[in-house]
């Protein structure tokens, strides 16, 4: 059980981590959900958003960090 509470305590941190590199983004003016290649249709009764540019930086991103840690841990 003491695996498990060192899991939820390394996912927190992540999402904390990921957290500020949002707000740091936002801050230093990348739109992120509003990059060159997101799908975005507004018709007369319905709206689509898909931010697939920002889904496949943020795998990319997220990736390599992954990487590092798995790195890191060995």
């Amino acid at each position: 059980m003491g695996s498990f509470g060192k899991l939820l305590i390394g996912v927190g941190g992540l999402l904390i981590v990921i957290g500020l590199c949002v707000l740091l983004a936002n801050r230093a003016g990348i739109p992120l959900g509003r990059l060159p290649g997101d799908i975005n249709y507004r018709g007369k009764n319905a709206a689509f958003f898909f931010p697939i540019t920002t889904c496949i930086i943020l795998s990319i991103v997220l990736s390599l960090v992954m990487w590092i840690v798995n790195r890191f841990f060995r």
